[in-house]
């Protein structure tokens, strides 16, 4: 486990694969923080924190439409090899509007088009279509 993020990403995206109902995951803020952005832009459906002290964990409810999953896709863009900074500026649309980016700001995560409004940069973690 050497990316916390992305191994949340992927185990929500191979969940998503076999229509699984939902997916629980290690606790992190970092990882709680970016499943309440993905329930906010109907990515999906819900989250929870479950459990104590050491055996935290998210509990990820997946969200389908037709027994298609709301996530199409996914991009993990700064890695632990190579961080991804942009400028408030420089932060486009991804897949013309309809997917987000999660930027990592100094006023915390959140996603491409908040941090425009805000005139924020950071590093961009992934891409979500």
């Amino acid at each position: 486990m050497t990316d916390p993020a992305s191994d949340m990403l992927i185990a929500i995206k191979n969940a998503q694969a076999v229509l699984k109902e939902t997916v629980e995951i290690p606790f992190s803020n970092l990882k709680y923080e970016i499943a309440k952005i993905l329930e906010k832009n109907g990515f999906i459906a819900k989250v929870e924190k479950k459990g104590k002290k050491m055996k935290k964990l998210i509990e990820i409810t997946l969200k389908y439409d037709n027994k298609r999953p709301a996530i199409s896709g996914l991009k993990k863009i700064s890695k632990p090899g190579q961080r991804i900074y942009k400028k408030a500026k420089e932060l486009k649309p991804v897949k013309g509007g309809y997917g987000i980016a999660i930027i990592s700001t100094s006023k915390g995560l959140m996603t491409n088009k908040e941090a425009r409004k805000q005139k924020l940069g950071g590093e961009v973690l992934c891409e979500i279509w």
